[in-house]
């Protein structure tokens, strides 16, 4: 049964809201009748086993698949309108650049910024003053001319969420950030979630580490093909819903505690 979020005013738009998705695959179902709605300003983790449709739910709230059913509304928009706004941000688990190329983190960062430029991409004031920020809020600022290939594992994805950061989007769609960062990047990367949330923004955290989950998210969504429940993590983040989240597996065998009370 899902569970349902405690909304706030009537008057507020949701940043998101998932009504019956459905995505296949020539004909191989990778996602079915998924609803959620989550509220801004909130850090939402998005837990579930390999193949449970995470990564699926990601591309639909990009726009880089069409659901054969259902819709998806970004502050009340569509999909399409929320990317012509800007309005929502991603960093996958692997990024697509090829870190061999004489980039710097300063040209990486800069492309947040493409979706506000004119065909000629030449960056206006307000261009770099929003890249200027964005390192500066993630500490690399002074690695701002080092090509982003000789950059730690660690610092490469702050580049990367400097990047979104530049964006200036309101929802920030994260695929597995801890994984593989050094414990100064991880502690970094907390307190700026921590940040965009104060700052009335809502982040989907995609994590296998039920601990980040446990530690920081006001809300959990537990998947495996669909929706198997949603809220605030201290109601729903129970052994029975981590259980069946896993397809069985007893909530011993993952990663993170849980308690006597069956809560975690």
């Amino acid at each position: 049964m899902i569970d349902s979020l405690r909304k706030g005013k009537a008057t507020e738009i949701s940043r998101i809201q998932a009504n019956q998705i459905c995505v296949d695959y020539n004909g191989l179902v990778a996602l079915y009748d998924a609803s959620l709605e989550l509220p801004g300003g909130c850090i939402c983790g998005l837990v579930g086993m390999n193949g449970a449709g995470k990564s699926t739910f990601f591309k639909a709230l990009m726009g880089f698949v069409r659901p054969s059913r259902g819709n998806i509304l970004i502050n009340g928009q569509s999909v399409k309108h929320a990317q012509r706004d800007q309005a929502v941000a991603y960093v996958p688990q692997n990024e697509g650049i090829d870190c061999s190329f004489p980039v710097s983190v300063w040209d990486v960062v800069m492309m947040g910024r493409y979706g506000s430029m004119d065909i000629f991409r030449i960056p206006r004031e307000s261009d770099r003053k929003a890249v200027w920020h964005a390192l500066e809020r993630v500490e690399l600022l002074d690695l701002r001319r080092r090509p982003i290939g000789e950059l730690s594992g660690g610092q490469r994805k702050r580049a990367f969420l400097a990047r979104a950061i530049a964006q200036r989007a309101s929802v920030l769609l994260l695929d597995e950030p801890f994984s593989g960062v050094d414990v100064r990047t991880e502690k970094l990367m907390a307190e700026l979630f921590i940040q965009f949330r104060n700052e009335g923004r809502t982040i989907l955290i995609s994590t296998h580490d039920l601990s980040h989950v446990r530690d920081f998210c006001d809300l959990v969504v537990l998947i495996n093909k669909t929706v198997l429940a949603y809220g605030e993590t201290s109601k729903v983040f129970t052994s029975e819903n981590i259980t069946m989240t896993f397809g069985g597996m007893p909530p011993n065998l993952l990663s993170g505690p849980i308690t006597s009370e069956d809560s975690l």
